[in-house]
């Protein structure tokens, strides 16, 4: 996620929802460092927890290595005392709302505090060149807590996403000076702590109904990975007379605009009717790869037609009902490959440059309509 590594001096901001597993994240990143080459301990501060609870938790998830120092301490001062005493290979601090320098009067968690907080421990990284992370929570908006000047002293910011209830959590760079922030990291919850999901596409595809309407694999790139999820679209009588949308996974807006080209320009008009599009497995997409993927699930649905289980869909949906090239067209298409699906929806541009794996019948389209006929 950080391109590398931790690089000497960095400063690091981890944010997410209170309980997600942002701790339990740290633990298992600082374990990785004490396993690994650097000299010199890792210390964990934590101002949340007391060392005992601190230490149960990573005895639980393997993290409680002899080169970790725990410390459990709210003042800034007496923990770059500390942190000087011991000179650490790595810094963590959880969470940076919870500490205060005795420098202002005003309480933990103010902005004041944590602007000063984040600018002293920005100043230790930098002067001592020991890489420094902070954990920091979310409000209720999704923004980090605290002022938005902390995501500008930070060089990297990332964020520990999980819907409620799901397993899985994805970690994604919302900022990152020495690398891309395309890149995401996807992990399962367990009782022993997070493992990483190695394919994350295999994972999202285990439970897809086979033969059902509405249901459209599609490929999504997030930085150099490509990812297959299912997008599901249920299209139903509207109940109040008026079409009401619901999405989950992706932009509301961006499902009432592909609405609204599909009534146009390729005859499946719903507008009057309650459509729900849900991307499967608690997964955000955010790329316009992923358009042609949900109109042509909302259009599976409105006519009870399911599409072929080994059939993958995915390009760019313009106004006028064309279909665009993307990016990484072939990484998506090899994904593809591996995972056993023999036919492909693409933009027409995209197929003239491509070789098709292996067995994978590529089907350019130009418009929507025409999608819709090929499937």
């Amino acid at each position: 996620m950080l391109g590398g590594g931790f690089v000497p001096g960095s400063l690091v901001l981890l944010g997410g929802d209170p309980g997600v597993g942002k701790s339990t994240l740290l633990g298992a990143a600082l374990q990785g460092v004490c396993a690994g080459s650097t000299t010199g301990p890792v210390l964990y501060v934590s101002g949340e927890e007391s060392v005992a609870q601190t230490a149960m938790r990573s005895r639980r998830i393997g993290a409680d290595h002899d080169r970790l120092t725990l410390l459990a301490e709210t003042s800034l001062e007496r923990i770059l005392r500390a942190a000087g005493e011991i000179g650490p290979a790595v810094l963590a601090v959880d969470s940076i709302q919870t500490m205060h320098t005795e420098t202002l009067d005003s309480i933990p968690g103010s902005v004041s505090q944590v602007r000063e907080c984040a600018g002293r421990l920005l100043g230790y990284a930098k002067t001592t060149g020991v890489p420094t992370i902070l954990v920091g929570h979310v409000t209720k908006d999704g923004a980090i807590a605290g002022p938005k000047t902390l995501e500008h002293v930070v060089d990297a910011v990332l964020q520990f996403e999980g819907e409620g209830g799901s397993p899985y959590r994805v970690l994604r760079a919302l900022k990152n000076r020495f690398g891309s922030t395309q890149e995401i990291g996807v992990f399962e919850m367990r009782s022993a702590g997070l493992r990483e999901v190695a394919n994350p596409s295999e994972l999202f595809l285990a439970e897809r109904p086979v033969g059902a309407p509405g249901s459209i694999v599609v490929a999504s790139a997030e930085g150099s990975r490509p990812i297959l999820v299912e997008v599901q679209a249920l299209v139903a009588p509207a109940s109040a007379g008026v079409g009401r949308r619901t999405a989950a996974g992706v932009d509301g807006n961006r499902v009432s605009l592909l609405l609204a080209v599909l009534a146009q320009r390729a005859g499946c008009d719903v507008l009057n009717r309650d459509v729900f599009v849900n991307v499967a497995g608690g997964v955000k997409l955010a790329e316009p790869a992923v358009d042609l993927g949900i109109a042509c699930a909302i259009a599976s649905s409105s006519r009870g037609r399911a599409v072929g289980a080994s059939t993958l869909v995915f390009g760019e949906v313009g106004l006028a009902g064309e279909i665009r090239a993307v990016s990484l067209a072939d990484v998506r298409l090899a994904e593809a490959a591996k995972l056993g699906f023999d036919r492909c929806i693409l933009p027409e541009q995209n197929r003239r440059r491509l070789h098709a794996p292996a067995g994978v019948d590529l089907v350019g389209v130009k418009s929507l309509r025409a999608a819709l006929e090929a499937l």
